[in-house]
Order: C-alpha cells, then sequence, then structure tokens
C-alpha cells in the first residue's frame, strides 16, 4: 500500500468543550463554524453547561484536566463565560483555551465609553415576551400545519414550503418559526399531485406563498431506505419519478427553489428568507 495514502487517511482526533455559562448554545454554533474549516480532523464534543460559579468552573477545569492527562493531548476550549473571575478559572486549564466574548467586550466598552454588564445568560434570556410569545405562536403553527393536516389556516401563512416525502420540509418549518418567528406551513406533494401536472387543488389560491424544496435523488433514497428500507416508496425508480415530477411542477409554476442535499436546515432557511423578502418577527 502507498505510504503518502496511509497518511493521507489518518484522522486526527481532538477532544472539544464548549464551555457556557448558559446552554451552551452559542459556544456550539460558533465553535462549529470555526472546526467544519479543518478536513480530516475528528472532534469528540463534549458541552459543559451552567458554570456560573467559582465551584462550577473549578469543576469543570478537573474534568478538562482529566481528559488532556487521558489523552496526552490538550483539548481545545471553546468559552462564552461573561463572567470574569470564572473565565478567569477555566482559562487557567490545561485545555487551549479560546473565549469568544473577552476579545470583543473591551474593546466595545471603550468604543461605546461605558462598561458592560458582565451579566451572565444575556444571550438566551426570556427578556422580551412579546417576542417569546410570537416564537411559540409560529411554532404551533408550523406543528399544525404539518404535512398539510390543516389546509384551513393558510391565509395566516407566511410562506409553505412544498416537497416530495423526506426532502426537509417538516424541520425547515420548525426553525423558521423557533428563529425567526415566520408562519411557515408545509405540504406534500404526492403521486396524486403529479398525475394531474397541477398544483394540488389546496394550493392554488397561495401560489405567491409557495416555496419548493428538492432533493438529489441518491441523497433521498438514503434518507427513505432509514425509515421504510427495501420498499416502493425508497425505491430508486421511485424516488427519481417523484423528485423529476416535483420539478417538473415548479418550473411549470414559477415556484422558487431551493436544492436542500448539501444545505443545513439554517442555511436552507436563510436562503428562503433572502429570496423570498419575507422579514424575521424576532430580533436577532
Amino acid at each position: 500500500m502507498n505510504r503518502a495514502a496511509n497518511i493521507e487517511s489518518v484522522v486526527i482526533k481532538r477532544t472539544v468543550f464548549f464551555v457556557s455559562d448558559q446552554t451552551g448554545i452559542t459556544a456550539e454554533t460558533m465553535g462549529h463554524s470555526l472546526m467544519i474549516q479543518f478536513d480530516g480532523m475528528e472532534f469528540r464534543q463534549l458541552t459543559v453547561p451552567f458554570i456560573s460559579t467559582v465551584d462550577k468552573a473549578i469543576e469543570a477545569v478537573r474534568r478538562i484536566d482529566r481528559v488532556a492527562a487521558e489523552e496526552g493531548i490538550r483539548p481545545i476550549v471553546f468559552s462564552t463565560l461573561v463572567q470574569e473571575d470564572v473565565r478567569n478559572i477555566v482559562r487557567g486549564s490545561a485545555g487551549f483555551f479560546l473565549d469568544f466574548f473577552d476579545p470583543f467586550l473591551g474593546p466595545l466598552e471603550h468604543e461605546l465609553k461605558t462598561q458592560s454588564s458582565h451579566m451572565a445568560g444575556r444571550t438566551h434570556r426570556m427578556a422580551d415576551t412579546h417576542d417569546y410569545a410570537k416564537r411559540i405562536d409560529a411554532t404551533n403553527f408550523a406543528l399544525a400545519n404539518d404535512d398539510g393536516s390543516v389546509l384551513r389556516d393558510y391565509e395566516r401563512a407566511d410562506i409553505i414550503l412544498i416537497g416530495v416525502s423526506r426532502s426537509g420540509k417538516t424541520p425547515t418549518c420548525l426553525y423558521l418559526a423557533m428563529q425567526y418567528g415566520i408562519f411557515a406551513a408545509n405540504y406534500p406533494l404526492t403521486e396524486d399531485d403529479f398525475e394531474s401536472r397541477k398544483l394540488p387543488p389546496a394550493l392554488e389560491s397561495f401560489s405567491q406563498k409557495l416555496f419548493g424544496l428538492t432533493i438529489k435523488p441518491e441523497r433521498l433514497q438514503q434518507i427513505r431506505q432509514e425509515r421504510r428500507p427495501d420498499s416502493r416508496y425508497s425505491s430508486a425508480s421511485q424516488i427519481a419519478f417523484e423528485v423529476r415530477a416535483a420539478e417538473s411542477l415548479y418550473e411549470r409554476n414559477s415556484i422558487p427553489v431551493i436544492d436542500a442535499t448539501e444545505c443545513s436546515i439554517e442555511e436552507i432557511s436563510s436562503r428562503i428568507l433572502d429570496r423570498t423578502g419575507i422579514e424575521r418577527r424576532l430580533r436577532p
């Protein structure tokens, strides 16, 4: 075997800690955006949330140091700790410490000529109950209008996603609801819809709200095989027909479409808002 090929196939593994004074979601999101830039690396990811006291910080350091000793290489530590005393304790661990707040708070304080509050939990607080209520309403709407289960509420929809089964409609609707407060419904396209070569009657009055999702047949077959293996539903020929028919329907009716094959739910949602001009109801 070629020695160079052997070297290329070696996967480097590192443990990564996401340390936060709250849920850890911000640290995870920002850390992931950095880690995906490194091909050939495998990361074991550990989230350590609610590190809001000195005692909890000391315990987190013990955990990080234990992993460093066991693995013989220092873990990477992504931190969104706001309290300086807590942050300094975790900074003293055996890990490679990367803080997302420290490099920015000081310069911002200087520019704004005011001290930051250094208050933990500000990223995900429920300070605006009106925003929170809108998020819940939008999420309930997405759940109630999933897979064409309720058609009478389409008047309230900001957008109606259409596509074949398992093309990503439901998770995209939920993300649009929870992240942006968008009222998103979804409707599954079936063989009955394709036979008529027209929009389903339930959608005809809402053509301006429609947005199509498509997906490569090979990827869709993988997804469906996990759900119903060796069935007509997951057969290559059936999937190829459905995808082709759905794309033809989009084209005939001038429906905007996104290929979801290699897109995350976050990217699909962002692209939909960019293409449609729908404004988010929740503040960033």
